[in-house]
């Protein structure tokens, strides 16, 4: 035995019982007390690096990206300005399509000459599994005054629901014992979906024949004049490929969110379509309410399938091959907006992340171009795709969903009362003038774009990324005036079984770390910023558990 164990017995032998248990109670308290000398020594040390971390790493990079931001808000600002400028510009001195560009009425009183006036026109009609709408527009289209013998109506339905097939060829049956020239073409594939669609039915040898094709999707109705008003800017003015119509929304009071879609697209149509129009004779061609001279879309390499966004692809590859587009907005088309929230965000995924990648895989086709000017490659790379297809999304979210809330939790960040007030409410004022009479639902459009902007810089990544969803394509549902009808007699039965199918968890994980950020800004801060927080946490927490658009029952 060693001498220190033998001591230690010594004096454990020597003690009285009492002293024992003073022992016991002395080497207990020095225990604890070294423990928490050995707990607070950790507390410290984490606190120490908390610290260091927060002021060489997180700082720093925040301030890099609020500075980012402020760059980014600088530029649509920009933007949005020279815009809205131009077309008051426009408006003002009456600038209309018909007085820049040659336009005359089609002559037909001289009835011998009557039919040879009227070019031939194709009708284009892609659907697939609208059973709810495909009879509105074909009946429209069949509708047109236009001679029968001097237009085609193609039908091109890739559906493959059969209540939708049978829909289709009765109404087709239909208009064809009335004397329309009318077509249903059908695939076996659904290859390269609408692009797919629009280019098989292009190689058939009756379409030869004609000169110009006009395009309407599924909901589309146009009114009867609509060719008597767009044609002659193309018979008359030959370096015109393109005449775009302006959208009316006929479901536009069904809901809340078909009101803030609305304002939304207004202010493309007013804003975007219409400057683009006036100063470059370019756009990006909405995919239908359109009409395209067949020979520009021939020239331009017909319809391609790399990316879903078909429409605007043709339209910058007949940019660069030096065709000019007309955008006219006192030609309506009706058509319908999605009224559920499932569907508005298959819709705006599609409109996001096809730009991004048409912007991937475009850039260098525009810069390599020896038809067009300096001036439109700039505006074409910078002005329509960079500013209006990348940066509004990912700025919108990062800086209004990410970086204000975050402001609140790093005190050291200052973000000037330009960008935070002035910047967005100009931005957002100008965007109100295109639909005047909703000019009371700014707040809730503002809180539903910054919500909406979450799915978009998604979108727009995966573009730039070319990641898994680059390519998907979801057929944007339209519940039409039939299945509107039986939602009454459903919706309050219905309502409760779909909630989890209704929960989106995305939404509900941002609404709830704005909703923190607004908590410790309530308890700590000294301002009320946090007003802005929890209603737009209440925005995401609305949207995370469906209760916003219609909600459609199943059964």
């Amino acid at each position: 035995m060693s001498p220190f164990m033998k001591f230690f017995n010594f004096l454990y032998d020597s003690l009285p019982p009492s002293s024992w248990f003073l022992v016991q109670r002395h080497n207990l308290a020095s225990s604890s007390e070294t423990n928490e000398v050995v707990r607070s020594g950790i507390i410290g040390e984490l606190i120490y690096i908390w610290k260091e971390t927060r002021i060489f790493v997180f700082i720093p990079i925040l301030k890099f990206l609020v500075t980012m931001c402020l760059v980014m808000s600088f530029l649509l600002f920009i933007e949005r300005v020279y815009m809205s400028v131009v077309v008051v510009v426009v408006k003002l001195l009456r600038r209309t399509p018909e007085k820049v560009h040659k336009w005359e009425a089609i002559n037909d009183d001289d009835l011998e000459l009557a039919h040879t006036n009227y070019p031939m026109v194709l009708i284009q009609i892609p659907m697939y599994n609208e059973k709810e709408v495909c009879q509105l527009s074909i009946g429209a289209a069949c509708r047109l005054s236009w001679p029968l013998d001097r237009m085609i109506v193609q039908v091109l339905d890739d559906s493959t629901d059969p209540a939708s097939k049978e829909l289709v060829n009765a109404e087709c049956d239909k208009w064809a014992r009335k004397g329309i020239n009318i077509m249903s073409e059908i695939r076996d594939n659904r290859i390269g979906y609408k692009a797919g669609a629009l280019k098989a039915g292009m190689m058939h040898n009756y379409v030869k024949q004609c000169e110009f094709v006009a395009i309407f999707d599924a909901d589309f109705q146009p009114d009867p004049d609509f060719l008597a008003r767009t044609i002659p800017f193309l018979t008359h003015n030959r370096e015109i490929s393109l005449v775009q119509c302006r959208w009316k929304f006929v479901n536009a009071n069904e809901c809340l969110m078909t009101r803030m879609q609305e304002m939304s697209l207004n202010y493309h149509f007013l804003a975007e379509q219409e400057s683009g129009s006036s100063i470059h004779a370019f756009f990006g061609f909405n995919g239908t309410a359109g009409v395209w001279r067949i020979a520009a879309l021939n020239e331009a390499g017909g319809w391609k399938d790399r990316t879903t966004v078909e429409d605007m692809d043709l339209a910058v590859r007949a940019c660069l091959h030096g065709w000019k587009f007309v955008y006219v907005h006192s030609v309506e088309v009706k058509n319908e907006l999605p009224s559920t929230f499932k569907a508005y965000r298959f819709q705006q995924h599609r409109w996001s992340c096809g730009p991004a990648n048409l912007w991937r895989k475009m850039t260098m086709e525009i810069l390599q171009n020896k038809k067009v000017s300096a001036w439109k490659k700039l505006y074409l790379i910078y002005n329509f795709f960079f500013i209006r297809k990348i940066v509004v999304h990912i700025f919108t979210f990062v800086f209004y969903c990410l970086i204000l809330p975050t402001t609140v939790l790093f005190p050291e960040l200052e973000v000037p009362k330009w960008a935070t007030v002035y910047v967005p409410s100009t931005i957002t004022l100008l965007n109100a003038l295109a639909t005047p009479r909703s000019l009371h639902l700014l707040v809730f459009w503002i809180l539903f774009e910054n919500v909406m902007s979450m799915h978009r810089t998604k979108a727009t990544f995966i573009g730039l990324l070319e990641a898994g969803r680059v390519n998907e394509w979801v057929v944007t549902e339209k519940l039409g005036d039939t299945l509107k009808s039986k939602l009454i007699a459903k919706a309050t039965t219905k309502l409760y079984t779909r909630f989890g199918q209704r929960i989106n968890w995305r939404e509900l994980v941002v609404g709830l770390y704005i909703f923190i950020c607004g908590c410790y800004d309530f308890a700590y801060g000294g301002s009320y910023f946090y007003v802005y927080l929890f209603l737009q946490a209440c925005a995401f927490f609305v949207a995370g558990v469906g209760y916003i658009g219609t909600i459609v029952p199943t059964g």
